[in-house]
């Protein structure tokens, strides 16, 4: 009989009693193998007024637009041959919204003159120079990404009339140039027409800036998390000129994500963004943000988070050495494993949820998945009461505050005089973040952050 009774004592030690520890193997709730939805990506809209210098337009074409700029070597049509130099540069300013140009130019000619009579050529040829200050006048308006305008040459002032010297007379010729200065004129309009169509071209500037900022940025080596644009649509509005300066206003639809973990490749693609003109845009933008969390990086901001803790229930208690997290069947697994009173890894479920006041990801509805709460019941009732329950989905989040203010931070530098390329440079505002929603799919836990501000574009110095 006390035999019997040392027996019992024992197996009462072993299976029950404070300080007992009790090994348990929860059947672990593999990933779903049907996967979700791919969450669309909300688009935003960055609305950026674009300003570019008239200096600079006005460096750009004496760059391309100098030395010798017209020729005419034919003498038998018109009798006259003549070439036009461009000897200082061009003064480009803006009167009523025309662009006006004016260039000192230099012309070296030949000219035919004299009769025919009785089969007899009584002609003579004349080499003379002049020079004068030629002024263009440009209607501008943009059109397909360029600057297209409509130049016509207001006026030729000579420093000194054309004539030629006959019998020690100078005789006036002004009757025999004029119509080849029509000429040049026509010819010379077209030639800046051309120059300026060609330097104001800025579709490969846009797109080349497009595709820096589309550029993974690193926003936090701490966090790991990088910032990722894709663009979709750009429109741009008609250009005005006003004040020295042309203006217009670009409107970007893109994606926005912040993805957490290794740097990611940059999704642009040239081809692939649409170009549009509109008529009119909002001053400011309205940019939402999927900031991704891989299951990989929320496992250990999740087991950092109960680092230190004890869920305890009397005198028996335990320690959560690890977490791990995963998708299943539109919930999220939340892996706990323990050492204390109870050895082993049990299995929560629950869904992600967002806290606007404390910046954290929570998750809510959190319940032991039914195999585990089986198992608990059975080997460790106490571990399974509502109270420790409660206890640890307190401790189930994880704060992307940090992350948030980092980002910004990070983000800001890119709105104060950035240039992504040389002669752009972006200014601008940013707003508090604002969270949306948050989705699961079975790769991440996504939140979606919604922010606004205001940026404009300033082109100046393009080389």
């Amino acid at each position: 009989m006390k035999k019997i009774n040392v027996i019992t004592a024992l197996l009462w030690l072993m299976f029950s009693g404070c300080s007992s520890t009790k090994k348990i193997e929860a059947l672990k709730p593999e990933p779903s193998d049907d996967k979700p939805v791919v969450y669309q990506a909300t688009t935003s809209f960055i609305s950026m007024p674009v300003t570019i210098s008239l200096a600079d337009i006005e460096s750009q074409i004496n760059k391309s637009f100098n030395g010798l700029i017209y020729e005419d070597n034919n003498l038998e049509d018109d009798k006259i041959t003549i070439k036009v130099w461009k000897t200082a540069p061009f003064k480009f300013t803006e009167d009523k919204g025309v662009l006006q140009a004016v260039a000192p130019i230099k012309i070296n000619a030949n000219i035919k003159y004299g009769t025919s009579a009785m089969g007899i050529d009584l002609y003579d040829t004349r080499e003379f120079d002049l020079d004068g200050i030629v002024t263009f006048r440009s209607t501008v308006r943009l059109s397909n990404w360029k600057l297209s305008t409509q130049t016509s040459i207001e006026s030729v002032e000579w420093n000194e009339s054309p004539t030629v010297t006959i019998g020690g007379k100078k005789v006036a010729i002004t009757y025999i140039i004029n119509p080849a200065v029509r000429l040049f004129k026509s010819k010379l309009a077209g030639k800046l027409d051309q120059a300026l169509a060609k330097v104001t071209d800025f579709k490969p500037n846009v797109l080349d800036a497009l595709e820096k900022l589309s550029t993974p940025l690193l926003t936090s080596e701490q966090y790991e998390s990088w910032f990722v644009l894709k663009p979709i649509e750009l429109y741009v509005s008609d250009a005005v000129l006003s004040k020295s300066k042309i203006t217009m206003d670009m409107g970007l639809k893109c994606t926005m994500q912040t993805i957490i973990g290794q740097k990611p490749k940059s999704a642009f693609k040239r081809e692939e963004v649409v170009l549009k003109p509109v008529s009119k845009m909002p001053d400011n933008f309205t940019a939402v943000i999927a900031a991704v969390s891989t299951y990989e990086s929320a496992s250990r901001l999740l087991t950092k988070n109960f680092q230190g803790q004890e869920f305890a229930s009397g005198k028996r208690k335990v320690t959560v050495q690890k977490v791990d997290l995963w998708y299943k069947d539109g919930k999220t697994i939340i892996a706990l494993e323990l050492t204390g009173s109870v050895n082993g890894t049990i299995y929560l479920s629950g869904y992600p949820n967002y806290n606007a006041v404390t910046k954290e990801i929570y998750f809510d509805q959190v319940q032991y998945v039914l195999d585990t709460k089986s198992l608990l019941m059975r080997t460790a009732n106490w571990l399974a009461e509502g109270l420790i329950l409660r206890k640890i989905q307190e401790s189930c989040r994880y704060s992307i505050q940090p992350n948030l203010e980092e980002g910004k931070k990070n983000l800001l530098p890119y709105l104060k005089n950035y240039s992504p390329i040389a002669g752009i440079f972006i200014n601008g505002k940013l707003n508090d973040f604002e969270f949306e929603k948050v989705e699961v799919t079975d790769k991440a836990i996504i939140a979606f952050i919604k922010t606004s501000g205001t940026m404009d574009i300033k082109v100046d110095g393009l080389k």
